[in-house]
């Protein structure tokens, strides 16, 4: 008999534990089939470095929750396939549209100049460059000494302010370590009439960069400086103003004189004129 009620008794607690189971293994299934599912998004397979060209090796595609993805971000490979590098990418970084030069605009140093902007090349030598440590990045003013008076005398005039360096030689990335680098030339990125100045001042005379905190963005006014006031007792030529011209001032003619009044007085025989002066 008590075996018999000990056996009910497993039988049922056997059955309220498969019950329980089954209970819990429905509400997680419902559960699971609740998670959003991945998408699949493009990633860096490894280091892109700036100006470079995008190369089916060097992205992958990988599958991330839709919570998580990035607005904007490629699905395709075709959509990334041969456009420049205008950001450096890290290696598992989402490519994005603002890191890629647009399509057909190419790579290397023409798909990182911005639209209406131009980039000028001038060569420069240790001095010019601030002993290399101009890179691309960084920003600089642009001077400019020579003689364009009559006299003869040597003055520097600032042309170009805050100008970016957008390139170093053929290097478009600038130094991790921050080492000088000495590069022959130096690209600026400039509009079209300050590329026309910087130009010009190439071959009126000789350049100057003088490299800025790129924190400090102010343009200010700068005269120039001559090279009379630089030694004692030099006295630096004022530009004197122009003459104003004079103004002639127009002579006014006297009124004429108001006629008199005269009366003829009779008296008898006797005829006189008598003269009244002018009562206004």
């Amino acid at each position: 008999m008590n075996r018999t009620r000990l056996l009910m008794i497993g039988a049922l607690a056997l059955a309220i534990g498969l019950a329980a189971s089954m209970v819990v293994y429905d509400r997680l299934k419902g559960k699971g089939a609740g998670i959003e599912a991945g998408s699949d998004v493009l990633v860096a397979a490894d280091d892109l470095q700036l100006g470079s060209r995008v190369e089916d090796r060097d992205v992958s595609l990988v599958k991330v929750p839709a919570s998580v993805l990035p607005p904007n971000a490629y699905t395709k490979k075709s959509q990334v396939l041969g456009r420049g590098v205008i950001l450096p990418v890290s290696k598992g970084e989402f490519l994005l549209p603002n890191k890629l030069a647009p399509e057909n605009a190419g790579s290397g140093l023409p798909s990182l100049i911005p639209r209406g902007m131009r980039a000028v090349s001038v060569r420069v030598n240790d001095i010019v460059s601030v002993a290399g440590f101009v890179g691309p990045g960084t920003r600089v003013d642009v001077l400019l000494t020579g003689s364009p008076g009559s006299n003869g005398e040597t003055q520097t005039t600032t042309v170009l302010q805050n100008v970016t360096v957008i390139a170093a030689g053929h290097a478009l990335d600038r130094n991790p370590s921050g080492d000088p680098q000495n590069t022959p030339v130096i690209t600026l990125l400039v509009t079209p009439d300050d590329a026309e100045k910087l130009t010009l001042a190439s071959s009126e005379g000789k350049i100057q960069l003088a490299l800025r905190n790129p924190l400090d963005t102010r343009e200010d006014e700068v005269a120039s400086a001559r090279a009379g006031g630089l030694y004692k007792g030099g006295v630096v030529p004022e530009v004197k103003p122009a003459p104003r011209p004079r103004v002639k001032k127009s002579e006014v003619a006297p009124p004429p004189p108001r006629p008199k009044m005269n009366v003829e007085v009779i008296q008898g025989e006797k005829k006189s004129d008598v003269e009244f002066p002018d009562q206004q």
